[in-house]
């Protein structure tokens, strides 16, 4: 197997998650990213394949590190990164995701005076990682139980870094936990900071800015700096898994 193959799901799996990507409304969700700095896309996977997802996370085989987040001071809870090969279906989803959000990206770059544009394919984008040194996988599946939580933090990996990742909720609130709510915090210049709650059921993926985010403001647009992260889980075991595009140092 070459490396190529070894970073790129099947062509069913490719060709499956592409369709299902492309029955949103990626005007709509790209507006709200823009407004919010977040955007829902509602059942992006079936309650048969978050069960499948969550059911990964003992197969330690699957995973190249186990992070202990209150040994970092990252909160309480627990992370495992999966290793190459990912998963099919959500090396599937990564590849079809990221051209929709590459958009969204150039534009944003474009309104904050960045220069750095990213390219259509993730494969390409994905070279340009490896060859400055970022090689490890990064999509990672995270497990709650109760009083676990995230402090607000942003995923940066190394100097080249996507400005925007997914999350989705493998596990039902009310149902399979109580508490452990999405939260996302901007904070403008000169302001007081601003949380956004979002809420999301199983099978939802929440879009997201990891770092920074353009505003539209009276003399032109201005950046704005965010975090997330997950308030504290007050019963139950809740699992999600986070879908980053750029690969780690």
């Amino acid at each position: 197997m070459n490396a190529h193959s070894k970073l790129n799901p099947s062509a069913p799996a490719a060709r499956s998650a592409e369709a299902r990507v492309a029955g949103y409304d990626w005007q709509k969700l790209s507006e709200e990213l823009s407004g919010f700095g977040c955007a829902v896309m509602e059942k992006l996977l079936s309650p048969e394949e978050c069960r499948e997802i969550a059911g990964l996370y003992p197969q330690e085989e699957r995973f190249r590190s186990h992070i202990h987040m209150a040994r970092h001071g990252f909160g309480k809870g627990e992370y495992r990164y999966f290793k190459y090969p990912l998963p099919d279906l959500l090396g599937g989803l990564r590849t079809a995701l990221y051209p929709r959000l590459a958009e969204v990206a150039n534009d944003w770059n474009g309104r904050m005076g960045i220069d750095q544009r990213y390219p259509a394919d993730h494969a390409d984008f994905l070279k340009q990682c490896h060859d400055a040194g970022q090689t490890r996988p990064t999509p990672l599946l995270l497990q709650y139980v109760p009083g676990d939580f995230n402090c607000l933090h942003q995923d940066l990996y190394g100097d080249l870094a996507f400005p925007l990742q997914v999350a989705i909720l493998l596990s039902e609130p009310g149902r399979d936990f109580t508490g452990g709510e999405f939260v996302l915090t901007e904070q403008r210049p000169r302001m007081q900071s601003r949380a956004e709650v979002v809420p999301l059921r199983q099978g939802d993926a929440v879009a997201f800015a990891v770092h920074n985010c353009p505003v539209q403001g009276s003399k032109g647009n201005y950046r704005v700096n965010l975090r997330h992260g997950v308030s504290r889980l007050r019963s139950g075991m809740r699992h999600t898994v986070g879908i980053i595009f750029h690969d780690a140092k």
